[in-house]
C-alpha cells in the first residue's frame, strides 16, 4: 500500500504504511518558506537589518510571516520609511502587519503618523490588539501626549480592552508620566486582579516622578505585601524617592530587599543605591556601594560627586572626577557641570589654573556646547568675577535657556555691576525667555541697589502675571527693593503676605524701617521676630544698631550689643562697632566713643575710623578728627572721603588755609573725589543733576523754578545756614551756591514735571547737608508735596514741613 504522509507544522514527516502496524519514522525535511522565516527573525532580532533584506531578497516564497518579520524587522531598527515601502508592497495585510508598522513609528515619536496609520487600520476593518494599543500608550507617555492617550483610553473602553493588564498598565504608565498621576492611581486602584510587577512599577515611578515621594514608598510597601517580587526597574524608583525625601533608613531596608532578590549588583540598582545615599547625606555608604561596583558607572560617579557638592565636600568632588579622568572613564555633560561648581568657590591661583584645565577638557570632548556645560561655565567664571570671560561663553551659545541668562545676570547682580544685570534682563525678556524665581531675586536685588522703583515694580507685576509659585528669595528681594526704593509701606505689605519667613525677612524690615526713619517701629519687628522663635543673625544686629545710632536711642543700643555677645554668642565685627561708635559720637559721648575704639576685640577699619570723624565733624572736634583722618589716610589713602570731611570741618571753622592745605594734600596724591549729584526716574527715564549744573535741557525753566522756590520759602521762614557753605567767598556767592545744590535742582525739576500728589523721589551718592535738609522740609510744606529723599546714609520723608529722621541723622 502506498505511504501517505502528511506535513508536520514543525517540519517532520509522518509515514503510514498500514493499518494494523504504524511506523513512526521522524525524518526532517526542509520546507524552504520555514526555515528561511526563521533565519529572517534571527537577523532582524540581533539587527543585521542588511542581511535580512538580502534573504528576504533570495527567498523564491514568501509568505504572511516573510512580510511582517522583514516590515516589524525594518520598524524595530528605526527605518520607518523601508517598513512602510514594505507595508504598502505586502500582498496580504493583517492586524500584526498593522502593528508592527505602528509600533515603529511609535518608537520613533512620531505622533500623526502613528495615530494616522491607527485610524485607518480600523477603518479598514482590522482590529488592533493589546500591542497596538501598548505601542500608542508608550509613545504618549514618553512625549507626554495626555489627548492621544485619552482618546486610546476612549477606544479601550469601548472594545473593553480596559480589562486588559497589559492596556492597563500602559494606560496607568501614560497618566503618570503625563502628570495625571490621580488618574492613573484611580486605573491602578480600579484593577481587582492581575497586576503584575511591570503595573507596580508604572505606579510606583509615576508617584515618584510627580514628586509623590511618599505614595511611592507606600505603594512599594503594598507591592511587598502583595508578594509581588520587584525588580531592576521597580527598585531604581523606589530608591529615587527615598533619597528625595532623605529617607535613609527605609532606603538602607530596600537596599536590603534588592540583595536578597539578586540585583543588587545590577547597574541601574547600583546607581540608584549610590544616588540615594548621597542624597541623605551618607557619603561613606555612598562610597561603599561605589568602590564595590564591577562596572565603573558614570551616572553613579556623577551621583557621588554631586552629593560631595552638596554636602560642601568640594575638594572631595574634585578629587573623584580626578580620578574618573585616572580611570579613563567617559565623562558626560552631567559631570562637568558639578565639577565646575566647584570652582566656583575657590579664587587661588591653583584652582584657577585646574577649572581651566576641565575647560580645556570640555572643548576636547566636544561638551562645551551641551547647554548645561556652557550654563556652569558661565556660572563658574561669574561667580569668580571673571565677568569678561562668563559673557564670551554666554554670548558664544547658540541656544540660551533660562538658565543661561540667570547665571549671567546673578554674576553680574553678585559683582556689583548692577546697570549691566538690568540692560541684560531687558535682553532676556526680549528674547522671549521667562524668567524663573531665581532671576527674578536676582533683578530684585539689583533694583534695590540701584534704586530703580519702576523696574522694580514691572518685574514684580511680570513676577505675579507668569503664575509662578513666589518663593522666599523672591519675597526676601521684594522687601528689600520696596525698603530701598523709600515704599515702606509696599514693604510692609509684601512681608504680611508671606506665608513663611526666615531671619533675612526681618532683617530686612528691620533695616528698611531703620533706613527710612522708623526706627522704634524697627526694635517692634525684632521683638516680634524674638517671639516667633527665631534667633537673629551677624546682620540682623547691625540692622538694630543702625536703628538706635539714627534715633539716639544709646541705652537700647548698649543693651542689644551686651545680648549679641552674651546671649547669642556673636563676635561683634566692624559695623557692629562702628554703629556704636557713630552712635556714640551723634549723642556727643566723644570720649566713650573712643573708649570703645581702644577696647575693640577687633583691629579697627577705615569703616569705624570714618565713624570717629564723622562724630567729629558734627561738634567740632578738630583735634581727635585730625588723628582720625591721619589713620584714615594710611589705611585707605586713595579714598577721597576722610580729606574731604576733614577739609570740610577746617572750612566750618573759617579755618581756610588748613581746608586749602588738606585739598592740595590730596590732589598732590592723586586723590580723586566723587562728584556729588543727585538723580531721579521719571516715566523710566533717569535724569541727575550736580551742583550749579546748566547742561540740562530745561536748565533756564529749572533755575527760574529755584529762584521761585527761594523766593517763598524765605517768606515761610527759611534761613540758609551758612555753615554748610565752605567756599571762601562773599556772602551772596555762598547763598546762591548752598541755592544750587543739586538736590535742590532735582526737587525743582520734579515739580515741573510730576503731577500734584504724586511724590518727588531723589536720590543722592553723598550725605544731604543740613541746609538742603532745613530747605526741603520747608518745600514740602510750601508746596504741599511728599518729597523722599535718599542720601548715601538712610531715606529722608518731608511732609507737612517735617522730616521722617526727627532732624537727627
Amino acid at each position: 500500500m502506498p505511504h501517505k504522509a502528511c506535513y508536520h507544522r514543525h517540519g517532520w514527516v509522518v509515514f503510514t504504511h498500514n493499518f494494523h502496524r504504524t511506523a513512526y519514522s521522524l525524518t526532517p525535511v526542509t520546507p524552504p518558506v520555514y526555515f528561511s522565516n526563521q533565519k529572517l527573525n534571527e537577523l532582524c532580532k540581533s539587527g543585521r537589518i542588511n542581511e535580512a533584506q538580502h534573504l528576504f531578497d533570495e527567498m523564491p516564497e514568501k509568505d504572511e510571516f516573510t512580510w511582517n518579520t522583514m516590515i516589524a524587522g525594518y520598524a524595530n531598527s528605526g527605518y520607518v520609511i523601508n517598513a512602510q515601502k514594505l507595508f504598502d508592497e505586502t500582498p496580504k495585510k493583517s492586524s500584526i502587519t498593522w502593528s508592527s508598522l505602528i509600533s515603529g513609528y511609535c518608537k520613533l515619536g512620531i505622533e500623526h503618523e502613528s495615530m494616522s496609520l491607527f485610524y485607518n487600520m480600523r477603518c479598514e476593518g482590522y482590529d488592533p490588539s493589546q500591542f497596538t494599543l501598548g505601542s500608542i500608550l508608550r509613545m504618549c507617555s514618553t512625549n507626554g501626549l495626555l489627548s492621544r492617550g485619552e482618546q486610546v483610553h476612549g477606544y479601550a473602553v469601548k472594545t473593553q480592552f480596559d480589562a486588559n493588564v497589559f492596556v492597563m498598565t500602559g494606560l496607568v504608565d501614560m497618566y503618570a508620566q503625563c502628570r495625571r498621576v490621580s488618574e492613573a492611581k484611580y486605573l491602578f486602584k480600579m484593577m481587582s486582579y492581575g497586576k503584575n510587577h511591570v503595573t507596580w512599577t508604572a505606579m510606583i515611578t509615576g508617584y515618584s516622578r510627580n514628586q509623590d515621594q511618599l505614595g511611592a514608598i507606600e505603594c512599594f510597601c503594598d507591592m511587598r505585601a502583595e508578594r509581588i517580587e520587584a525588580n531592576q526597574y521597580t527598585f531604581p524608583s523606589v530608591l529615587t524617592a527615598c533619597g528625595e525625601i532623605m529617607a535613609s533608613r527605609f532606603g538602607a531596608q530596600v537596599h536590603g530587599c534588592t540583595v536578597k532578590g539578586g540585583f543588587a549588583a545590577n547597574v541601574f540598582v547600583e546607581s540608584a543605591l549610590v544616588d540615594m545615599y548621597a542624597r541623605c547625606g551618607n557619603l561613606n555608604d555612598a562610597r561603599i556601594v561605589l568602590e564595590t561596583m564591577i562596572v565603573d558607572d558614570v551616572v553613579s560617579w556623577n551621583s557621588m560627586i554631586v552629593g560631595c557638592v552638596r554636602q560642601g565636600f568640594r575638594w572631595d568632588a574634585l578629587l573623584l572626577f580626578k580620578k574618573m579622568h585616572t580611570k579613563n572613564m567617559k565623562v558626560d555633560e552631567f559631570t562637568y557641570p558639578s565639577v565646575l561648581n566647584c570652582f566656583a568657590f575657590f579664587n587661588d591661583s591653583k584652582s584657577l589654573k585646574s577649572s581651566k584645565s576641565v575647560h580645556c577638557m570640555a572643548v576636547k570632548t566636544g561638551f562645551e556646547g551641551h547647554v548645561p556645560v556652557s550654563n556652569a561655565l558661565v556660572d563658574m567664571y561669574a561667580k569668580r568675577g571673571d565677568l569678561s570671560c562668563a559673557f564670551e561663553i554666554f554670548s558664544n551659545m547658540k541656544e540660551k535657556d533660562v538658565v543661561s541668562w540667570t547665571s549671567l545676570i546673578t554674576g553680574y547682580t553678585h559683582n556689583n555691576a548692577h546697570e549691566q544685570a538690568l540692560k541684560l534682563f531687558c535682553k532676556m525678556r526680549i528674547s522671549g525667555i521667562k524668567p524663573d524665581q531665581i532671576v527674578t531675586a536676582s533683578i530684585l536685588s539689583s533694583c534695590a541697589e540701584l534704586t530703580v522703583l519702576d523696574l522694580g515694580q514691572q518685574v514684580h507685576a511680570d513676577f505675579i502675571k507668569s503664575g509662578l509659585l513666589s518663593s522666599l528669595s523672591v519675597d526676601n528681594s521684594l522687601v528689600t527693593m520696596y525698603t530701598s526704593c523709600g515704599c515702606i509701606e509696599d514693604a510692609n505689605k509684601v512681608f504680611a503676605s508671606m506665608d513663611v519667613k526666615n531671619v533675612i525677612t526681618w532683617t530686612a524690615l528691620i533695616m528698611g524701617y531703620a533706613k527710612n526713619g522708623k526706627s522704634k517701629e524697627s526694635l517692634v519687628f525684632y521683638n516680634e521676630m524674638i517671639e516667633s522663635g527665631l534667633k537673629p543673625d551677624f546682620i540682623t544686629f547691625i540692622g538694630l544698631l543702625f536703628a538706635c545710632s539714627h534715633a539716639g536711642l544709646v541705652d537700647q543700643a548698649r543693651q542689644y550689643f551686651d545680648s549679641m555677645i552674651n546671649v547669642y554668642h556673636i563676635k561683634p565685627g566692624q559695623d557692629h562697632y562702628a554703629c556704636m561708635i557713630d552712635l556714640l559720637g551723634r549723642s556727643g559721648r566723644i570720649d566713650e566713643a573712643v573708649e570703645l575704639l581702644n577696647n575693640m576685640v577687633v583691629e579697627p577699619d577705615a569703616t569705624v575710623w570714618k565713624a570717629l570723624l564723622s562724630a567729629c565733624r558734627i561738634h567740632g572736634k578738630i583735634e581727635l578728627a585730625e588723628k582720625a583722618a591721619n589713620t584714615l589716610f594710611e589705611l585707605e589713602p586713595q579714598d577721597a572721603v576722610p580729606y574731604i570731611m576733614l577739609s570740610n570741618l577746617y572750612s566750618s571753622k573759617g579755618q581756610w588755609e588748613d581746608a586749602s592745605r588738606i585739598r592740595r594734600l590730596m590732589k598732590s596724591r592723586g586723590v580723586n573725589k566723587e562728584p556729588g549729584y543727585s538723580w531721579m526716574e521719571i516715566n523710566s527715564k533717569v535724569y541727575s543733576f550736580m551742583s550749579e549744573d546748566r547742561s540740562h535741557e530745561k536748565s533756564d525753566l529749572i533755575y527760574l523754578k529755584i529762584d521761585e522756590i527761594m523766593m517763598l520759602i524765605r517768606e515761610a521762614g527759611y534761613a540758609p545756614d551758612m555753615n554748610f557753605a565752605l567756599h571762601n567767598i562773599d556772602e551772596e556767592g555762598k547763598e546762591l551756591g548752598l541755592a544750587y545744590h543739586s538736590e535742590k535742582l532735582a526737587v525743582a525739576f520734579g515739580l515741573l514735571e510730576l503731577p500734584f500728589g504724586m511724590p518727588i523721589r531723589i536720590y543722592k551718592n553723598i550725605r544731604v547737608c543740613g541746609d538742603c535738609h532745613t530747605a526741603m522740609k520747608f518745600i514740602s510744606s510750601v508746596y504741599e508735596r511728599v518729597i523722599i529723599l535718599r542720601d548715601s546714609n538712610r531715606f529722608h520723608h518731608f511732609r507737612e514741613g517735617a522730616c521722617s529722621c526727627g532732624d537727627y541723622w
